[in-house]
């Protein structure tokens, strides 16, 4: 990927926070699988089986624990 869209973690507010959390997951795979084409082909397969979806709220939660961090959201 050639264009820079991580500029900062740096947040307002932690519910921008947690947006940014996901929007780190999902540049993941995105990033990882490139083909949209596939990554379509493949929604229906998780989208429908719940260790896969609880395993997308591990990766958010430990992207929102960085981001939090780097914002000082605990304090």
């Amino acid at each position: 990927m050639s264009d820079i869209w991580l500029s900062t973690l740096k947040t307002a507010t932690p519910q921008d926070g947690y947006d940014l959390a996901i929007k780190l997951s999902r540049m993941a795979v995105k990033l990882t699988q490139p083909s949209a084409e596939v990554r379509q082909k493949l929604r229906e397969d998780y989208a429908n089986n719940a260790d896969s979806l609880t395993a997308v709220s591990s990766v958010v939660a430990i992207h929102f624990q960085t981001v939090a961090a780097a914002n000082d959201h605990w304090k």
